[in-house]
């Protein structure tokens, strides 16, 4: 009986002589199920491919690891610290880092930024003189040579690598007492711009130095230290030498990933594309309403013919189970066309690049594995349910006239 059903219910959606209207509606609610699952499947891989585009973004900009204290901003003993990365064979490269808030002139304008104070290994960790697009990255040389992030450095209009386009910078002392002079207030320095990078939205208002002027500013001693940023060899171990480090570093030592560090920024992501998710999600949902109304239609239409079955011996679970299969076939058919055409978009869209964020950036599309079964769930889940409900005819309404 069961194959039966479904062989009843496969000569519904699969014949080609009936009813025109049963027909129409039928393929109906087919394509607007494959147009809702294509829609769902180009978003989502859309998503997936901002999600490596940012990730590249910032790349960059983080280490894999960051090492600060947990008491106080400067971390004690960074001698003994570094001794212990040096013999950490996971290890590539490690740096110094000095970063507080300064006030920064030049030419009667004025702003707020970040100087961030780094040794000459901190290329080597992350690789931001790449970014420098404008100028060239400083040769540590000279304690007043940085580089500075591009919007900053329009709005204070100072010139890259001149002679005569020294700025200068404000760094507040702390402390208590009575001031008699301007320099109770704060130390400064002048410093060249040698050249320009871009923030990424992460290093906004930033300001990169040798750690020596930041040392000098701040009256910390020599080789001192806010935070230790790491590269790793391999980055898919970043959780054991998490481990192993804070066993061996002991206490008031605070590590954390990449990831741990932009917390925040992928909490935004995830909840972009949860909601985005959820969004396309109703829309399959209310595209499911074409498909009760196929299987409605599919009743009214073949009500004789559940009759002559009903008096002939067909059970109802099984005539149900025919109008439920039915509406299966229906979803299984939107699913399944609806992937092969996303999928096909999605082709198209990493071969050709005709979509566009702007003239330089096109669209960014990956292809994963797990969004097919997202999609595929989500349709199948909201499809079978309606199928389900609305497969639920009672035998008074076959049987009376």
């Amino acid at each position: 009986m069961k194959n039966i059903a479904f062989y009843i219910a496969s000569r519904y959606l699969l014949a080609k002589k009936g009813s025109t209207a049963v027909t129409f509606i039928t393929w109906l609610a087919v394509g607007a199920m494959t147009v809702a699952v294509t829609a769902m499947f180009v978003i989502i891989s859309v998503f997936s491919g901002l999600e490596d585009l940012n990730k590249e973004l910032i790349s960059n900009l983080h280490a894999d690891l960051t090492i600060k204290s947990t008491s106080g901003k400067t971390i004690k003993e960074p001698d003994k610290i570094s001794n212990i990365l040096k013999n950490n064979k996971e290890i590539s490269n490690f740096s110094h880092i000095i970063e507080e808030k300064i006030y920064v002139t030049y030419n009667g304008k004025g702003d707020i930024a970040y100087l961030r104070g780094v040794d000459s290994a901190y290329i080597k960790v992350n690789p931001i003189d790449k970014d420098v697009f404008y100028g060239t990255y400083p040769g540590f040389e000279y304690s007043n040579e940085v580089i500075m992030e591009n919007s900053l450095d329009n709005r204070l209009s100072i010139p890259v690598a001149s002679a005569g386009g020294y700025a200068t910078i404000f760094m507040p002392k702390p402390g208590t007492g009575i001031i008699n002079k301007e320099e109770d207030i704060y130390n400064k320095k002048d410093i060249l711009v040698t050249g320009v990078f871009p923030g990424k939205d992460q290093l906004n208002n930033y300001i990169i130095s040798p750690i020596e002027l930041t040392e000098e500013l701040l009256n910390l001693p020599k080789k001192s230290a806010y935070q230790i940023v790491i590269k790793l060899k391999n980055p898919e171990n970043i959780d054991a030498v998490k481990a192993q480090l804070l066993s061996s570093l002991g206490k008031n030592i605070d590590i954390k990933t990449k990831e741990e560090e932009n917390a925040a920024f992928w909490k935004m992501i995830n909840t972009e594309k949860l909601f985005i998710y959820l969004i396309f999600a109703l829309v399959i949902f209310i595209t499911t309403f074409n498909l009760a109304g196929a299987i409605i239609i599919l009743q009214l239409d073949k009500k004789e013919q559940a009759r002559s079955l009903i008096s002939l011996g067909f059970p109802l679970s099984h005539l149900r189970k025919t109008y439920f299969y039915t509406g299966i076939l229906i979803v299984i058919s939107g699913i399944i066309s609806g992937l092969i055409l996303g999928t096909a978009l999605c082709y198209f869209q990493l071969y050709t690049e005709f979509f566009r964020a702007n003239e330089a950036l096109p669209f960014p599309v990956k292809i994963v594995g797990k969004n097919y079964f997202i999609v595929a769930l989500t349709a199948a889940l909201f499809g079978f349910t309606i199928s389900w409900f609305f497969s639920k005819i009672s035998k008074e309404y076959i049987i009376k006239n």
